[in-house]
């Protein structure tokens, strides 16, 4: 009598349907991934070919500008068009006019605007509800409306050949919106910490120099950056109050690059729009982290 000998369960082969093999589980993350790169990646030549494209243009030819497609490379990367802008053109010039304006233009309107926004947020006094009401009322009043009262009024001060109604423009265009933003932050701002510097002894000027402001920095620089570029790249008001070319701003430099009949040095002015862009674009990731620090904390502060 023989005893059947039963077999050794074999174990049983994998499900491919439900995991799949592992070459396949690795290639389903890229392949959920690919529409995001391929998104990002388009992204990316729209935003990166235009400074390329610039970039470029600022090293061709009259000549390849007039008879090659736009999108041809320079020949040669001579810098013959930046000394032109620079000596031809007074670009130079025209980016420490520019600076000059900015400057105290943005300072004034950091200061007065942090210390308008304490005054109507933290301070109590009447009236301060409908004060802030009219500052508010200036952001809706379009710059264009007051360009030909304010030429009438800085003529007849004799003040038509100087910095002085770029600068005062620019305050004056500025303040509403520095304000309104600052009052807005200070809202989230506990009264705890006002209320025990004053228990402390502290003056209003003290409050505001030294609780204020510190809490404000991260605002501070998210207004200043708006407001910079908001003057740096203006050019009604500079074309309107710089009637003297010497006193010219970058942008209205820009327009000296137009010939008598039309014509325009295309070489040179790219030259000087790079000159421009670039500046701005080095300072801008100068600044990069500390306006995304100000933005992040004013979100949270919301």
């Amino acid at each position: 009598m023989s005893v059947a000998t039963l077999d050794p369960p074999r174990p049983a082969p994998p499900d491919r349907t439900a995991t799949g093999s592992p070459g396949g589980r690795r290639r389903r993350p890229v392949l959920r991934r690919l529409p995001v790169w391929i998104a990002i990646a388009v992204i990316l030549v729209i935003e990166i070919y235009p400074i390329f494209w610039l970039l470029t243009s600022s090293f061709k030819t009259q000549t390849e500008f007039l008879g090659e497609p736009a999108w041809s490379l320079p020949s040669s990367l001579n810098l013959d068009n930046y000394v032109e802008a620079l000596t031809t053109g007074q670009i130079g010039r025209n980016l420490l006019n520019t600076v000059i304006v900015t400057v105290p233009s943005l300072l004034v309107i950091l200061l007065l605007g942090s210390a308008a926004g304490y005054a109507l947020e933290v301070m109590v006094w009447k009236g301060r509800h409908l004060t802030l009401l009219v500052f508010v009322g200036g952001i809706m009043v379009p710059g264009q409306m007051i360009i030909v009262p304010l030429f009438v009024a800085y003529f007849r001060l004799g003040l038509t050949e100087t910095y002085a109604p770029l600068i005062i423009t620019y305050i004056a265009l500025g303040l509403p919106l520095t304000v309104f933003m600052m009052a807005a932050y200070l809202r989230a701002v506990p009264r705890e910490l006002f209320e025990a510097a004053a228990i402390d002894g502290a003056g209003m000027l003290r409050s505001f120099f030294s609780i204020g402001l510190p809490l404000m920095k991260n605002a501070i620089f998210t207004i200043a950056l708006i407001e910079f570029f908001s003057i740096w790249n203006d050019l009604l008001v500079a074309l309107t109050f710089t009637t003297n070319p010497e006193l010219a701003t970058i942008q209205v430099g820009l327009l000296n690059f137009r010939g008598e009949f039309g014509s325009i040095e295309y070489g040179p002015l790219f030259a000087g729009i790079c000159v421009n862009v670039f500046g701005t674009l080095v300072l801008y990731l100068f600044l990069n982290q500390r306006i995304m620090r100000g933005l992040a904390g004013g979100a949270l502060k919301g």
